[in-house]
Formats: C-alpha cells, structure tokens, sequence
C-alpha cells in the first residue's frame, strides 16, 4: 500500500512540475484577439523601428488567422521585404517566390518582379570583394544574372510601371557589372598562365556585353592569349579590333600590369 501511494505520490507531483513549466515556457499570447488592421499596424511599426525579426514575426500571425484574401497576400509580401531589409536574401528570396507562384495575377506583381531584383542585385554588390580572392567561382555571378532577368521580365511585361525605369537604370549596371566579374576571372585565370580559360571568358565578354566598358580589356585579354598560345592569326584579329574600336587604347598595358586595384577602377 505504502509502495503505491508512493508511486502515485510521485506521478502526481511529475504532472504539477509540468503544468508549472508549461505556465512558465508559453505564456499567453498577447495578440489574441488582435484584428488584422491592429497586427499589421503593429507589424509596420516593427519595421519603422527595424526590428524586422518581431515585424515577421507578426506578419506570420496576420497570415495564419486570416488565410484567405488581401490579409495574407499583403503578409506574404510584407514578410519577403522584412527579410529583405533584415539582410536574410534566402528567406526574402523564399517568401517573395512563394507570392508570385500563388499569386501570378496579383495587381502587385510590377512590385513584387522589383522586389526580387532588388534582393540579387544588393546580393551582387559583392563583386568588388573578389579584388582580394583567390577562387573566382562561376556562382559568384549568378546574383546579378538573376537580377538582371527579372528586371527585365519587369520592364518587358510592365513597361508602364512606376519601377520600370529604376529597373532598366539597374539593368545598365548590371551588365556593366556582369562584364567587370567575367574579366576579372579572365584576368585570374590570365596571370596563371591559363591563356585558353583566360581567351574564352574575353570571348563571352566580347560576345555577351558588346557595349560594355570592359570589352576594351577583353580585347586586349584575347591579344595576350593568342599570343601565349601561339594562334597569331587569331591574334592579329583581335588587335585589328581592338585598334579600329578603341584607337590609342592602354588596355595592352593593363592586361600585364600587376596593380589589381588600378585594374578595377579603369571600368567604374
């Protein structure tokens, strides 16, 4: 009997113990009974304030109560720019992705198209770290493409939306950035003596971005190369192109210097 009453003693203390950390772990939730208007509110106010964890946090609860409509549309897309400025690219790109596949009609689409260029094309900035890197991967410019491409699905599908030209000024740069990183692999792979690596990546520049200020040292890049490798036809063509383009041009002397930085602020 003793042994028992022990036992049951014990199971029934285990259960207070739990309640009272249940009661400790999960209070209660103070936005019960919030109506939309006020966690949206409260959730813009987050955001004024920069604390975008606690403005997604909220935007969450907007979306899970109010499932259906403009509530959670405006959630959905509210929460991709919270991430956004909260600088977490993989959720922005998550949440903003999910709004345009479920809803590929939405009024707001011309903004949502803009949203997602901004995200890469902020995430592609850090092209000028590769100055001081040693492995230039190909994923390094996938950011700007994607940016690119989908400023340009905006402008091609809204071209009378009041982000289209923001969008086709970004487009500019891109390209103008895309050419920079592709010449600054060609160069990497240049000055370790792989000429022909060094001759396609000029070549995609030359091909690619034909209006571009680094196709003047894509050129001068291709010279170099055919002139290691031996190709002197396909040399003497590439200096006939550079001379009728660009007459007086240093870009011969560039390709050879060893100043990086100097190299990279001839294209800004």
């Amino acid at each position: 009997m003793k042994s028992n009453a022990f036992r049951l003693g014990a199971a029934l203390a285990a259960i207070v113990v739990a309640l009272a950390a249940c009661s400790v772990s999960d209070p209660p939730d103070p936005t019960i009974g919030w109506s939309p208007d006020r966690l949206y509110a409260e959730a813009k106010d987050e955001m004024s304030a920069a604390n975008y964890p606690k403005a997604v946090e909220l935007l969450g609860k907007l979306e899970s109560r109010y499932p259906f409509g403009r509530w959670a549309q405006q959630a959905q897309i509210e929460i991709a720019w919270a991430h956004y400025k909260d600088g977490e690219r993989a959720l922005a790109l998550s949440a903003i992705d999910r709004f345009l596949r479920l809803h590929p009609e939405h009024p707001a689409l011309d903004y949502a198209l803009y949203l997602k260029g901004l995200i890469n094309f902020n995430e592609q900035q850090g092209l000028i770290a590769w100055l001081g890197r040693q492995d230039l991967a190909e994923r390094d410019l996938q950011a700007a493409r994607e940016s690119f491409d989908t400023f340009k699905q905006l402008v091609t599908r809204f071209p009378e939306s009041k982000y289209a030209p923001d969008a086709e000024a970004r487009m500019t740069y891109l390209v103008a950035s895309m050419a920079r990183g592709e010449m600054l692999i060609a160069r990497y792979y240049f000055q370790r003596g792989a000429y022909v690596a060094a001759a396609n990546r000029a070549q995609e520049v030359v091909r690619k971005y034909d209006r571009a200020p680094a196709v003047e040292d894509a050129l001068a890049i291709l010279v170099h190369s055919y002139d290691k490798l031996g190709m002197t036809e396909l040399r003497d063509d590439a200096q006939r192109v550079l001379d009728r383009n660009f007459p007086n041009s240093e870009a011969m002397a560039r390709v050879t210097a060893n100043d990086d930085r100097r190299w990279w602020q001839v294209w800004r």
